[in-house]
């Protein structure tokens, strides 16, 4: 898929892509994310567009037994489009998500911590999932 490292096919067409911007500080990591991995350095002229529309939730699970949440699940699922910016063409429409397990304890500011980190970690990794399958559309365009 990488075959000629960055001057490659595939990633001449990741440099290409223009990620719209994102609503909240999980799309800001998630914009953050992605154009680290498609190697946007302004070089290139976009002619993709990847519009990405993220739902980030946090469940309390694990009541004890004084009826207090003593673990939380964040959630964070993306919608997204590739649109060929020469012809409005929607290449790929999918989803993309992962979860993340919290431990609630007895200080708020270290549960808040984790809730904080655990979405920095989602954002890296539901990012790796939108390249993956946005450079094997890529790969199969060319």
């Amino acid at each position: 898929m990488y075959a000629g490292g960055s001057s490659g096919q595939v990633a001449q067409g990741l440099a290409a892509i223009e990620v719209a911007p994102i609503q909240g500080k999980a799309g800001w990591l998630m914009q953050n994310a992605l154009n680290d991995r498609f190697g946007v350095a302004g070089n290139a002229t976009p002619q993709y567009r990847l519009d990405v529309r993220l739902d980030d939730q946090i469940e309390g699970l694990g009541v004890l037994s004084d009826d207090t949440v003593g673990r939380e699940r964040r959630i964070l699922r993306a919608r997204f489009q590739l649109i060929d910016l020469a012809n409005g063409d929607i290449l790929l429409d999918r989803t993309a998500g992962s979860d993340a397990g919290i431990d609630v304890v007895s200080s708020e500011y270290a549960t808040i911590a984790a809730e904080e980190r655990a979405l920095e970690n989602l954002a890296q990794d539901v990012a790796g999932r939108i390249a993956t399958q946005v450079a094997l559309v890529l790969r199969e365009a060319q």
